[in-house]
């Protein structure tokens, strides 16, 4: 199918605004890679760029070895699926399908052959004769993609498809693209601002923020190696907690001190840091809900915490909590909660917790990178 390669692509508007800049990406035949940051950040004007909707102010774009700066969108062997499905009101859906090959001019019999295969593939070989208005907004964005596989594109582009459906119906429907991908040999680019979507989907994800990219990575990568405090904050639910804190070094000894807290790091971590050759110094220190604990042993390291809010989410309880004036997100498993606990805490209840230093993340409190 396709290999892809963004090199140094730039987007400059007329009215000087950058908005993308520096993007550098090589993608593998048949990789789905998802591009995912808050709105505003330029990834869709990169996805558009690709497609040939928006001119490259500067950098290279290649296709299978080709530079395609200069080729017409309609040359370049792309499908784009958008967030709001642009059918065509007055033809059926299997018209709507239909369209591109006829435009092609394609043999009809394949032109049948293709839109009920891409049918069959997508559950919808029911809704062929009905319009759009007809349909939800599931069958729709079914159709829309539809629309695309017929073509058998080299790059499958998707801009933000499912944002326009219900939460039951976007993990349906994210389920489905899954299947889909395992179906199409095609090269797929998928745009998200929803880090569920992009962690569930990608073969590698582009973190974006302001036009640059922070991170590329597999959604593990990201998840236990984040590149900065805003990978950290933005990949991960509910968000990972930070704490303005001290990294010391005694006797060739690594620890972090949180609230005049002192919580040394283990063999691995220590080996880790002085191979880095990482100085004392003022620190972010992150720590994923899942990795803080309780502490029924006031001899090992903790703090002091205040429950404000329990909320029970069946299999776990997400557990709200004022520690030394900050909050603290905690997620606790039901199941390894003593039997008082088990249905939740209550508001005000006094509570020590404490942190697994080998699942922490340090990142430097000025440049905000991770240390190791």
């Amino acid at each position: 199918m396709a290999t892809l390669s963004l090199r140094n692509i730039k987007k400059v508007y007329d009215n000087k605004v950058t908005a993308v800049d520096n993007f550098n990406l090589e993608i593998a035949d048949k990789e789905f890679i998802v591009f995912v940051g808050p709105s505003g950040c330029g990834k869709s004007t990169t996805l558009r760029m690709v497609a040939g909707l928006e001119d490259i102010s500067d950098g290279d774009l290649f296709i299978d070895g080709k530079r395609v700066n200069d080729v017409a969108p309609k040359d370049r062997d792309i499908a784009m699926v958008f967030q709001n499905y642009a059918l065509y009101p007055h033809m059926t859906v299997y018209e709507n399908m239909a369209f591109a090959l006829k435009l092609r001019k394609t043999p009809k019999a394949e032109i049948d052959k293709k839109v009920r295969d891409a049918a069959e593939i997508l559950g919808i070989t029911e809704y062929l004769s009905r319009k759009p208005k007809a349909l939800s907004g599931g069958q729709r964005q079914r159709v829309a993609i539809g629309r695309a596989i017929v073509r058998e594109p080299k790059v499958m582009l998707m801009d933000e498809p499912l944002s326009n459906l219900d939460a039951k119906l976007r993990n349906e429907m994210r389920a489905e693209i899954i299947k889909l991908r395992h179906r199409i040999n095609t090269t797929f680019i998928y745009v998200t601002h929803d880090q569920t979507e992009a962690m569930t989907l990608g073969d590698r994800i582009v973190i974006m923020k302001d036009g640059f990219i922070q991170q590329i990575g597999t959604p593990q990568e990201l998840f236990n190696h984040p590149a900065n405090l805003f990978v950290a904050g933005f990949i991960g639910t509910p968000q990972m907690n930070m704490f303005d804190a001290e990294l010391l070094k005694k006797d060739g000894r690594y620890s972090v001190v949180i609230d005049g807290v002192e919580f040394p790091f283990s063999e691995e971590k220590q080996a880790e840091f002085e191979a880095a050759g990482v100085e004392p110094q003022a620190v972010k220190f992150g720590m994923r809900p899942e990795h803080i604990s309780l502490c029924s042993d006031e001899s090992i390291p903790h703090l002091k915490a205040t429950v404000d809010v329990s909320e029970m989410m069946g299999s776990s309880i997400h557990l709200h909590v004022t520690a030394e004036g900050r909050d603290v997100v905690l997620v606790l498993q039901t199941v390894d909660l003593p039997a008082d606990h088990k249905l939740g805490f209550a508001y005000g209840e006094e509570i020590l917790i404490t942190f697994d230093t080998n699942l922490m993340h340090l990142f430097g409190a000025e440049s905000g990178t991770n240390l190791i």
